[in-house]
């Protein structure tokens, strides 16, 4: 489904991805595991169209993603959970929710998709009203995925949909993760929750100073001496 090969961004004269490649196949989720700094959200930053590659090819069902706008990736299939959840502080979260569906205007498929973020997120249905800025923060992040998902995409880009949440939050999110990809969406999950990561992805990638240094099976990454040492503190 995803593809990318040899894509290098910088920040200026600052190198931020030096020739990463890996592919996200359709129905799966694919875990991306690095320090800060090492160039996750980068990586999802270029795929969403935010930032432009200076040179590499990206792919989305072997149609060129390099130079197309956001709001036209979106259209194609992409959604992005940016990490620190961004919502819409000032407006309730049915706005917000509505807002992640500004692409679209089959309105009764709409109103359906809102009812499925809702079933998968209780706790927004009983906030529907509430202003988003004074919800909690693990309720912050379930309405940035709810957001997401209401472009009904085929692919999910999820930036740290662990960070700063209680433990018992954390199991919460990383079910409805689970439970998002067994209805048909594919998931690129960046998170520094290694553990958590390999626990529900099928494969993965390690990314150090902007390149893939290593891939493999969840299992297998989750089994290597170096991700147990570096990712899963052993």
């Amino acid at each position: 489904m995803l593809r990318l090969d040899d894509v290098h961004v910088a920040y200026g004269e600052i190198p931020a991805l030096k020739g990463v490649a890996l592919e996200v196949r359709e129905g799966e989720i694919v875990a991306l595991l690095g320090n800060n700094g090492a160039g996750k959200t980068t990586t999802l930053r270029t795929i969403s169209g935010l930032l432009v590659p200076m040179r590499g090819a990206l792919t989305l069902d072997n149609q060129p993603l390099a130079g197309v706008p956001p709001h036209e990736i979106v259209r194609r299939g992409i959604a992005h959970v940016p990490e620190g959840r961004r919502i819409f502080n000032r407006l309730t979260v049915r706005e917000n929710l509505t807002m992640g569906a500004y692409t679209r205007s089959d309105t009764v498929v709409i109103a359906g998709d809102l009812e499925r973020v809702l079933t998968l997120f209780p706790r927004l249905q009983e906030r529907i009203t509430q202003v988003a800025g004074t919800l909690s923060g693990g309720e912050q992040q379930m309405l940035a995925i709810g957001r997401a998902l209401m472009a009904r995409p085929r692919l999910l880009l999820l930036d740290e949909p662990s960070m700063g949440l209680a433990p018992v939050l954390v199991e919460q999110i990383f079910e409805t993760v689970r439970d998002i990809n067994r209805q048909g969406t594919t998931i690129l999950l960046v998170e520094q929750n290694a553990a958590m990561a390999l626990a529900v992805a099928q494969r993965g990638y390690v990314i150090e100073t902007g390149a893939i240094v290593l891939s493999g099976t969840a299992a297998e990454l989750a089994d290597n001496p170096e991700v147990r040492r570096a990712y899963l503190g052993e």
